[in-house]
């Protein structure tokens, strides 16, 4: 906690805040809703600065404001009404994102994660899909691929997913052809696979809901900005046509323009089946898993109008805790859960107050005025191109979510005739895919880049090129099929 300290990056959001704060009022805004913004973004400058973990950064900004909410959340006409009582108010407000939906069902998708660790079931799906594929180094990308796809629906977290379940597996392919990192060896079937890992992680984050913390936090955002909400299947369908022409390219356009030296052998799928072997037959608990996992799914996807996918999700880890897959100590212990359970909570509230201050409607109607004259296709391809490549300047998939996917919301729903679920599914989508562009975007990143398969020029090359083919297939699909899909 000193180094925070002597760093001196903890008084980076007080600055800001500070000098947001003195600047007067603009036109048009209540001078309680410039002091609220002051205070979210001194919180967004601590999310990418982080002086303190997210979650304490989150937490001390709304304690800010709760304390404060006379002068910053709560205009003088609410205040002035006797029957106002603004300490109760307030502190509804501050623990107001506990109770989003969307909080619950991301935690419910940790728990799953942990079942899938427990019961081994996350890896024998892997080694299977290895086993049969990888006789070919071209079908070994793909294997990588349905692995993401396979995990990315209950794991919520793409780290967890990459970096925790399938990089541990993929790491030990290479060696099996004498591959070696930081040697001219590595491109031999080395380099293939760990840009198919991460390419494979950004593309499974994007098409599913719950594959990533961020695609949560912005349905959040989205709800409690326009009471609009996006299920798991309605992300689901818009986002079919561009999974599956990402599924079926990236592998071999990796294959093209990354060409491994070695195109096939046998050492792969021997070697995924020794480590078959050992695991031995498919457990009690593994079934069972795989019955509960199908059952979420299906319920996820086809009765989103009958049960919330929270509720879904909350009864299936109740399912697993009376089958003895998972244990109450397995949850109480789990931290990484709580803290996302925790800051996803609270940047949720921190964007609710935005909107009820009445900042986000000013800002969107004073982007969409500075837009006028321009067809909603040309603004949407325009804020959307705009939007993913400043991906470029977050190293945190958290704290660009936080930071521009209110504004974008905000944008929407103030331009005329802009299709709004579509126009938020692609701002939500370009999260995972624009993770591509740069070695530090997200999580996994950092581990693969750190393999020493991927040298500096070649992954933000390869990271340049996907990246604009990810924005492109993203707008095409996203102005010609969402919009039809989507309510």
């Amino acid at each position: 906690m000193a180094n925070y300290y002597l760093s001196g990056r903890w008084l980076a959001p007080l600055l800001v805040s500070v000098l947001i704060a003195i600047i007067p009022t603009p036109e048009g805004l209540a001078p309680h809703a410039w002091l609220y913004f002051a205070i979210f973004l001194g919180v967004i400058v601590g999310l990418i600065l982080e002086p303190f973990p997210g979650s304490v950064v989150a937490m001390c900004g709304i304690a800010i404001i709760a304390v404060l909410s006379p002068w910053l959340l709560f205009s003088p006409q609410q205040l002035a009404d006797p029957g106002f009582k603004y300490t109760s108010k307030a502190l509804s407000w501050a623990v107001s994102g506990f109770s989003n939906s969307v909080i619950w069902l991301i935690f419910s998708a940790f728990m799953f994660g942990i079942g899938y660790e427990k019961t081994g079931l996350g890896r024998r799906i892997a080694l299977m899909l290895v086993k049969k594929m990888g006789h070919k180094t071209l079908f070994l990308g793909y294997a990588i691929m349905l692995s993401e796809l396979i995990l990315a629906p209950v794991t919520p977290s793409n780290t967890a997913r990459g970096a925790g379940i399938v990089y541990p597996i993929i790491r030990n392919l290479p060696q099996l052809y004498d591959s070696q990192p930081n040697t001219p060896s590595a491109r031999n079937i080395g380099s293939y696979i760990m840009w198919m890992g991460i390419s494979a992680d950004c593309v499974s984050s994007a098409i599913f809901l719950t594959a990533m913390a961020p695609n949560l936090l912005i349905v959040g955002l989205i709800k409690g900005s326009s009471h609009i909400t996006l299920s798991w299947g309605d992300w689901f369908l818009g986002m079919l046509p561009l999974s599956i022409l990402l599924v079926l390219l990236v592998p071999w356009l990796t294959y093209l323009i990354y060409p491994p030296h070695l195109k096939q052998g046998t050492q792969v799928p021997e070697w995924a089946t020794k480590e078959l072997a050992t695991m031995g037959p498919l457990s009690a608990n593994e079934k069972k898993m795989l019955l509960f996992m199908g059952i979420a799914l299906l319920l996820w996807i086809f009765a989103g109008h009958l049960i919330d996918a929270a509720t879904v999700g909350y009864a299936i880890v109740a399912l697993m805790l009376l089958n003895k897959i998972i244990t109450w100590d397995d949850i109480i212990s789990n931290k990484s859960a709580w803290n996302v359970f925790f800051w996803l909570a609270s940047l949720i509230t921190l964007a609710t107050g935005l909107n009820n201050t009445g900042f986000i409607s000013w800002f969107g109607q004073h982007l969409a005025d500075g837009m006028q004259g321009f067809s909603p296709l040309t603004v949407s391809v325009v804020l959307i191109s705009v939007y993913y490549l400043l991906r470029y300047f977050f190293a945190s998939a958290t704290a660009y979510t936080s930071a521009l996917a209110p504004m974008m919301i905000a944008a929407a729903m103030a331009i005329p005739d802009i299709h709004f679920t579509s126009f938020c599914l692609m701002a939500g989508a370009a999260i995972g895919l624009g993770s591509i562009v740069t070695p530090y975007a997200t999580g996994p990143s950092p581990i693969y880049y750190g393999s020493g398969y991927l040298p500096t020029a070649d992954y933000w090359r390869l990271g340049a090129i996907f990246g604009v083919l990810f924005l492109v297939l993203l707008l095409i699909t996203g102005l010609l099929w969402m919009p039809i899909v989507l309510p």
